[in-house]
């Protein structure tokens, strides 16, 4: 697998998304903004690995301030953490990852600043590990839903490139793919950014599990016809009663497998979970530009000044969810009540 993310030198590399599968190409960042940057243009994107490198990016904030004053120190990076926080809106992991270094931060205010310089550095790159372990007992957990025999639908891109590594649903696929189950995977190609062609599609395939992929609109057609056993996706904040955001077009999805008697069933580390999130209509869906809808690449293909509605994300209310894997076991209904036996 392909390393998402990564400490080189003094700076923070990563994976460019946007020239996949064409080209593996490295995103240097040299800064926080950059990090910053790479998040808000897609650089980068899934919930965990928008955590990871917001830890990364913090990080690096920390090694430009320049001051010996642990105040001051504290004051700057605060505000970057603040900036930080507006890359992304609906990716709560990207939240967790700032209060997780700004409470470092406050833990050390006694410290030198080139220790708590040191120490940031260090939890970012715990971050990272941790993410990885996290997804593989994720996937260990959730193979255990997925028949000896099965064909699998996904949507989006949940896989390595979505995380620090291996994966939360294709964690799920791999796992079961390396416990000799016989599974293939059928790939949405996921509108506007074709994460489900251009990156779930390329990672399956380097790891030699079968894999097609299909138009979004042909899901429900496959799943009347009994050509899909399971759905297993990822998400990007889930609130405490169990709705999930997701990458748009996971509603439908989740609707025709109910619809269907197909298990529909959600991959996210418990650090997805927001249970300070009611539920899913107070989760903010991200809006973005309307050129990512008519635009093929650099080629226009709709017409001058038409109107586009770009949501990111949408929200699956939880009577559509099977089940939530999570790194610590897999939650059933009723989520609210098994959420908050879960977390501290």
């Amino acid at each position: 697998m392909i390393p998402t993310i990564e400490w080189d030198g003094q700076y923070v590399r990563m994976i460019d998304q946007r020239k996949l599968p064409s080209r593996i190409e490295w995103y240097v960042c040299r800064g926080y903004r950059d990090v910053i940057k790479a998040i808000e243009k897609m650089v980068i994107r899934g919930a965990p690995a928008i955590g990871v490198a917001a830890a990364m990016g913090l990080a690096l904030g920390g090694f430009s301030i320049k001051t010996k004053s642990t105040a001051a120190f504290m004051d700057k990076f605060k505000k970057m953490g603040q900036k930080m926080l507006l890359a992304r809106p609906t990716a709560v992991n990207l939240r967790w990852a700032v209060e997780r270094m700004v409470g470092l931060v406050e833990r050390m205010k006694t410290d030198p600043v080139d220790e708590i310089k040191s120490a940031l550095k260090e939890e970012s790159e715990k971050i990272l590990a941790e993410d990885i372990e996290i997804n593989r007992r994720m996937g260990l957990n959730g193979q255990e839903l997925v028949p000896a025999k099965a064909t699998i639908l996904t949507h989006c891109n949940a896989g390595s490139l979505a995380t620090g590594g291996y994966g939360t649903a294709l964690g799920v696929i791999r796992a079961a793919h390396e416990k000799g189950k016989k599974i293939k995977v059928i790939a949405d190609e996921t509108r506007p950014w074709l994460q489900g062609l251009r990156l779930t599609a390329f990672e399956l395939m380097e790891d030699g599990i079968p894999v097609s992929v299909i138009a979004d609109n042909a899901a429900g057609s496959l799943m009347r016809q009994g050509m899909i056993d399971v759905v297993v996706t990822g998400a990007d904040r889930i609130a405490a009663n169990g709705d999930v955001a997701n990458k748009i077009g996971t509603y439908q999805v989740a609707v025709l497998a109910k619809a269907n008697k197909i298990p529909f069933y959600v991959a996210a580390p418990i650090s997805t979970i927001d249970q300070t999130t009611r539920n899913g209509d107070m989760i903010p869906v991200e809006e973005r530009g309307g050129d990512e809808i008519f635009r093929f690449g650099k080629k226009r293909i709709g017409p001058e000044g038409v109107s586009v509605l770009n949501p990111a994300f949408d929200i699956t209310p939880a009577k559509y969810v099977s089940a939530i894997i999570t790194e610590k076991k897999v939650i059933r209904p009723p989520f609210g009540r098994g959420i908050k036996a879960l977390l501290p």
